[in-house]
């Protein structure tokens, strides 16, 4: 997917621990007023190159203006090809060494995008990388849980046909994943389940592909075709 952008969002949430088929953690509403507010960023990781410093810079002064409780990753953290290794430097040069603001120093609930699995996907998982920046979560699926907002991270690169038929010059990690279909099945009944179990007001899901988009990649037709029914 393409273009760094930013956007920030009201609602609320905190983090602990694990339960049912997806991982779920718990985001307190610590506001008096009982609010949320996150900022939501995806296409980043670019070790403070293309824009990327000064999207950071912007993200500092907004999130302090917004008194932000966490921020969300929808994807491609690393570009161009994710990370080689839990001991890649991209991590901290696209990572930890940008994002320096102190409004910017809560926690990131992030997921993967397509460029991420062009590396080593699991690498963006492993707990070795919150002992370098305890800032960071990364997992495929996932719920973040407060009383006000339930937010499901759904993975959505293993719903595009195309990276498994045509990958081009790249190389997928798929580990963790193969065999797609069941991956996929499995996946759309957790989501289906949390929603509709869901007692909070505001319920919203993130991924790193969109559903609908008059953008340069388009639709996604497989989320067109097996997400958006669950959603609607």
């Amino acid at each position: 997917m393409g273009r760094q952008w930013l956007i920030w969002g009201m609602v609320l949430l905190w983090f602990v621990s694990v339960s049912a088929e997806l991982g779920r953690f718990e985001q307190p509403i610590i506001k008096a007023d009982g609010s949320l507010s996150f900022l939501v960023v995806g296409d980043w990781g670019r070790r403070g190159a293309f824009n990327q410093s000064q999207v950071a810079f912007q993200m500092g002064k907004v999130g302090e203006k917004l008194d932000i409780d966490f921020v969300v990753s929808t994807g491609d953290n690393f570009y161009d090809n994710g990370l080689t290794s839990e001991l890649d430097t991209a991590f901290q040069d696209s990572f930890t060494n940008v994002y320096t603001a102190n409004s910017l120093q809560k926690q990131w609930y992030s997921v993967l995008g397509n460029h991420d699995y062009r590396g080593d996907a699991e690498a963006q998982l492993s707990p070795l990388l919150r002992q370098i920046d305890t800032r960071w979560l990364c997992l495929r699926s996932f719920i973040v849980n407060a009383e006000l907002a339930e937010i499901i991270f759904v993975d959505t690169t293993p719903f595009v046909e195309t990276y498994f038929l045509d990958p081009e010059d790249h190389t997928y990690d798929w580990r963790g994943v193969s065999p797609r279909k069941p991956y996929i099945t499995n996946l759309l009944k957790d989501v289906e389940c949390t929603l509709r179990e869901s007692t909070a007001k505001w319920k919203i899901v993130v991924g790193h592909h969109a559903i609908r988009s008059v953008g340069h990649h388009g639709d996604t037709q497989e989320l067109v075709t097996h997400l958006l029914p669950i959603l609607k």
